[in-house]
């Protein structure tokens, strides 16, 4: 009889000690809740019923203060780990993770992809200022003569564009880089094959300018031998050094190919058909970067050596300047938000863009355009056929992308991208963060 009643008593309090294995050392007390009783303590109804029929196993944390003096009076909304240690729910969860822009170089071979970029740049860029500081100072008078004139123009032109070609690669390095695309990252190492060809062209070009300008344009007692002799090492040296650095880039793409599927799988998944789509997307706006390079350097070349200021010519293909990057961003936004009239319309504007550079082409080898066109000739012509090639391309990827539209990958691109499963130190997300936790933990 004292036995029921005991019993009978414990269960009044409905609650009972009640032992389970933990793989961890114990964080809290768990107890048998009566589902039926009203007036026990803790909230009844959690979790799913145990063994004993009528009882559940719940897990109650105690309230502790807290282990250290300074941490008692932070806010919980910014101390979120504290908040779940003593049981409380998160006040304010975490509503995203803070990426930083060049936590691609924490791993090894973008790093190293970026690295090689960044050395090649900087040693040619130093070349190139160094020719173009020995030839500017080694300038004369001015020479009203046509011939001469344009002469005048090509060397600063031809160090410009270059200056310009390697800043632009690596800003489209970080962000092939930043996005993990690696269409991007092999059209670099294409590109560095343009830049190539273009280097070793400006050898000849820079000669003939420096043998043009003569005695009459430079300084008193300096001969184009000498400042030839002076700036030709540099030059020949510098298509060595990209040839050099774009079979180091080759090798690390190869790399950066097999670190970066495993992104792609993340974000697009397994369907081999939805990748390939993905991909011509990845090539399309590869694509739109490569062209805004090429058609601005033979637009610049053309404008400052060309082009006289009193001919229309001269401002209409100012004009095409600013048409052009807005026509390439409407492209690209086109392609995104999967727009078939928006793309019909940029379609037909890159075939005027083919007739346009198809026609310069031929204008440069007319016998009364030859003189015009004749200190930059060949990089212009360099230039006008890697552009049409590349708009042919651009187009042809254009049509693959737009017979995509209406087939799911719009909801890949326009979603954001999953964050890294390893987010490094500098990143202020905190494992404690979790929405809404509850302070008891359910045991099956």
């Amino acid at each position: 009889m004292p036995r029921k009643k005991q019993k009978k008593k414990r269960r009044n309090h409905a609650l009972s000690p009640f032992r389970l294995p933990l793989s961890r050392p114990a964080c809290g007390y768990f107890f048998l809740i009566d589902d039926d009783d009203d007036n026990s303590p803790l909230t009844p109804g959690r979790s799913r019923p145990v063994a004993r029929p009528g009882y559940q196993a719940l897990l109650v944390r105690p309230k502790l203060k807290p282990a250290y003096a300074e941490n008692a009076n932070l806010n919980a909304g910014f101390d979120q780990g504290y908040a779940y240690r003593q049981g409380f729910a998160p006040s304010t969860p975490a509503r995203s993770v803070y990426r930083d822009r060049m936590s691609f170089l924490k791993s090894k071979w973008p790093a190293a992809f970026m690295a090689v970029t960044s050395l090649q740049a900087i040693v040619c860029l130093a070349f190139e200022s160094f020719v173009f500081a020995r030839f500017q100072s080694s300038l004369g008078r001015w020479v009203d003569k046509l011939s001469v004139q344009s002469q005048y123009k090509t060397i600063p032109t031809f160090l410009t564009l270059i200056i310009f070609g390697f800043l632009y690669e690596l800003v489209v390095v970080w962000d092939a880089l930043r996005m993990k695309n690696t269409i991007q990252v092999i059209g670099v190492c294409i590109a560095n094959l343009a830049l190539l060809v273009y280097t070793a062209i400006q050898v000849d070009q820079i000669q003939m300018a420096i043998n043009t300008l003569g005695a009459e344009a430079l300084k008193p007692g300096i001969t184009p031998e000498e400042v030839w002799a002076n700036v030709r090492p540099f030059l020949v040296a510098i298509p060595a050094i990209i040839a050099l650095a774009t079979a180091a880039m080759v090798f690390i793409a190869w790399k950066l190919y097999q670190e970066f599927a495993w992104d792609i799988l993340k974000n697009i998944g397994a369907d081999y058909r939805m990748k390939k789509r993905f991909l011509h997307y990845q090539i399309y706006i590869a694509l739109l970067k490569f062209d805004f390079f090429f058609f601005l350097g033979f637009i610049i070349q053309f404008v400052v050596i060309v082009a006289q200021k009193t001919d229309p010519e001269f401002a209409l293909t100012i004009a095409t300047i600013p048409i052009t990057i807005c026509i390439l961003l409407a492209a690209a936004y086109f392609t995104r938000r999967e727009n078939k009239l928006g793309m019909m319309a940029v379609i037909i504007l890159y075939l005027g863009g083919l007739i346009y550079f198809i026609f310069k082409l031929v204008r440069i080898y007319q016998p009364e355009y030859r003189l015009f066109y004749l200190p930059v000739r060949k990089s212009l012509t360099a230039f006008a056929v890697i552009t049409i090639l590349l708009i042919l391309l651009t187009i042809a990827n254009a049509i693959i992308c737009m017979r995509n539209f209406d087939k799911g990958l719009k909801a890949h691109l326009l979603s954001p991208r999953r964050m890294d499963e390893k987010p490094d130190a500098h990143s202020i997300s905190l494992h404690d963060v979790k929405p809404q936790i509850p302070s008891r933990m359910t045991i099956d």
